[in-house]
């Protein structure tokens, strides 16, 4: 199932969320990045930054709470291929580039018992 990230109606990208953990809540996928990604890229670059290593350590924490306090207020949405908005608890997008993975975490029910 495709999703859409929006920022207020703006479309940031696409994932198909090919992975999850419903134990966790969590689902992540490979990202495509729409017309409406540079509106919110630097947020991103500014946690590669704070974490320039896929999976590392952070090296610098100023950075790396300048991103959360950005991420927490973007204010992005998470959609589903019928235009429905999942519930979300945090929307990351580890923007490695070349590789950009997309990484959820859901809090919508519904969600979930219609992946099973």
């Amino acid at each position: 199932m495709r999703h859409t990230v929006k920022l207020a109606g703006v479309i940031i990208g696409y994932s198909e969320l090919e992975e999850s953990d419903a134990s966790l809540g969590r689902a992540w996928g490979p990202f495509r990045p729409g017309p409406g990604y540079e509106l919110v890229q630097p947020v991103f670059q500014l946690f590669r930054e704070a974490v320039p290593m896929r999976g590392g350590e952070p090296r610098d924490n100023d950075k790396l709470d300048r991103y959360h306090a950005a991420r927490d207020t973007m204010g992005l949405s998470l959609v589903d291929d019928q235009g429905k908005v999942i519930r979300t608890s945090v929307i990351h997008i580890a923007d490695y580039s070349p590789v950009v993975e997309l990484d959820v975490l859901i809090t919508d029910e519904d969600y979930w018992a219609s992946r099973q």
